[in-house]
Parts: C-alpha cells; sequence; structure tokens
C-alpha cells in the first residue's frame, strides 16, 4: 500500500478533503449529519490508504475548509474536530504503515478500532478542557461520541475496509499483500482415477 507516488496520494487526499465538504452538506440536508459523521470517513480513507502525513493534513484540513465554507462544524468547535479528525488520520496511517498481520482485514480493523478510540478519547479531554469546569462529564462524552453516533461507526466499520478492499482489486491503489487474497478458500475436489481417464 505505500508503493503509490507522492502525486497519487496528493490527489486522493485532495478528494478526501474536497469530500469533508461535499459529504457533510448532504447528510445535513437530510437532517442526519450529527448521527453519521460523515467527515470522518474521507479523513479515515486517507489515512488507511495514503499513510500518516496525508491522514493528518485531511484531518486538519477537511474541517478547516469545511468550517469557512458552511460553518460546519462551527467556530467554537472547530479546534476539537480538528483535533480528534487529525488523530483519525495520523494513527491511522502510522498503524497501517506497521501492523502487518498477514490479513488486510485485520490490518484494517485493528487501525480503524484504535484510530476511533484515540480520536475520541482525545476529542473527550479537548472538550472537557474547552467548556467551563465541571460542565462536560464522563456521561455527556458517552452520550456524545458513543450512543450518539453508534450508526456511523457502524457505517465506518463496515464500508470503510470494505472500500479500501475493492480498491485493491480494482488495482486503483497497490495491494497489500501482492499474491495472497483475503477471500475464503474452498476445498477443491480431488478428480478420481476415473474422472481424470474421462476428462482426458
Amino acid at each position: 500500500m505505500y508503493q503509490m507516488t507522492s502525486v497519487k496520494k496528493s490527489v486522493i487526499c485532495s478528494v478526501c478533503i474536497a469530500l469533508c465538504y461535499v459529504l457533510p452538506m448532504a447528510f445535513h440536508a437530510i437532517g442526519t449529519g450529527a448521527v453519521f459523521s460523515p467527515m470522518h470517513i474521507p479523513v479515515l480513507l486517507c489515512g488507511l490508504i495514503c499513510g500518516a502525513p496525508y491522514g493528518l493534513l485531511s484531518g486538519l484540513a477537511g474541517p478547516a475548509i469545511s468550517c469557512v465554507l458552511t460553518g460546519m462544524p462551527p467556530v467554537a468547535t472547530l479546534p476539537v474536530m480538528m483535533l480528534e479528525l487529525g488523530l483519525y488520520g495520523l494513527v491511522s496511517g502510522i498503524l497501517m504503515r506497521f501492523v502487518r498481520t498477514g490479513s488486510v482485514f485485520a490490518d484494517l480493523y485493528i487501525s480503524l478500532t484504535v484510530a476511533v478510540v484515540i480520536g475520541r478519547v482525545a476529542a473527550g479531554i479537548g472538550r472537557a478542557f474547552l467548556f467551563t469546569s465541571g460542565t462536560y462529564s464522563m456521561a455527556a462524552w458517552v452520550s456524545g461520541y458513543l450512543i450518539g453516533t453508534w450508526p456511523g461507526t457502524l457505517i465506518q466499520f463496515v464500508f470503510i475496509p470494505t472500500i479500501i478492499v475493492s480498491l485493491m482489486k480494482s488495482h486503483l491503489i497497490p495491494l497489500r499483500y501482492p499474491g495472497r487474497q483475503d477471500l475464503p478458500k474452498y476445498p477443491q475436489k480431488n478428480l478420481s482415477d476415473t474422472d481424470s481417464k474421462r476428462i482426458g
């Protein structure tokens, strides 16, 4: 996954940053932006595909540009959003570089899970400092980052690995393990002597 040229990585990163602007508008238009967290998806994709530096850039630039152009996220919460998404892109990229289990899906899910956990914990800490002392609690963090956003988290864990593996199989990005496939292998039936003669 790391044989891509810097030009191709830059193009993918630019597309992901643009999606950070487009996707929230689409989801907020139907009133589901806060639940599905659409801005998280392109940032995680960028980190997992292009690596840590590009993921970090996407996580910082995406919400900043969206805030300037659309007012989402609001200026008051922009620093926390940049912290969370920046860590998403950074951590996912670092882990995809060093975690190599031999299975593409295992690598993706490990990297995705750790990145999401670290990003959301950091966002909770950031909000605790942002709000007046004592007004932000653990219950508010659980409600805001776990209970309230579980549909978006489910979408991330279902679609992000699937998208990346599909891009690999389509040869749009390099295979992580060339010559290997993360697909179930079914046992092949051995031909009997009679079948062999019949085929012959």
